[in-house]
């Protein structure tokens, strides 16, 4: 991963990226995100991973036990939380240079800061991603190309067949 991308989150996802990111792929999984959160007065350390096919609870709990003991010795985080690791889900945020890349092509849903051509949430197609601006193409053939600012999130569409 870009060294700018691993930057977006502090410190400790800097710290624990690595380590993730090298037990997921010993496990046959992707590493998909990091994130360190505070909810309420609890802080989370959130795993996020990915595999072809879909990843199980066993896929979880596998990088859940592989990173436990190593993630004590790295300590990355002074204070107390929870950690937890969990799959992409269905409908995952494209956040990251690599997750564009991935799904250029795809089906995504695009929600808006405000409205274009009437609509803040639109359903269509990753036409492309450079720098933080994506293209899209709406399902009547335009294409457009938002500015990061113009945009609160692209998600994989993949309700297809459900």
């Amino acid at each position: 991963m870009a060294e700018e991308e691993k930057r977006k989150g502090g410190s400790v996802v800097n710290a624990v990226w690595p380590l993730a990111e090298e037990l997921a792929t010993s496990l046959g999984l992707t590493l998909w995100d990091v994130l360190y959160v505070k909810e309420g007065a609890r802080r989370y350390l959130r795993i996020v991973i990915d595999k072809p096919g879909g990843v199980n609870i066993d896929d979880c709990v596998a990088l859940h036990e592989a990173i436990d003991a190593p993630l004590d010795e790295l300590d990355p985080i002074p204070e107390s939380y929870n950690l937890q690791v969990s799959s992409a889900g269905i409908e995952r945020e494209l956040k990251r240079d690599f997750h564009f890349a991935a799904y250029l092509g795809s089906p995504v849903i695009l929600k808006l800061r405000s409205a274009y051509n009437e609509k803040k949430l639109w359903n269509c197609t990753l036409a492309g991603y450079d720098k933080g601006n994506v293209t899209v193409a709406f399902p009547d053939g335009e294409t457009h190309t938002f500015e990061k600012k113009e945009y609160i999130s692209v998600k994989l569409d993949d309700f297809e067949g459900f």
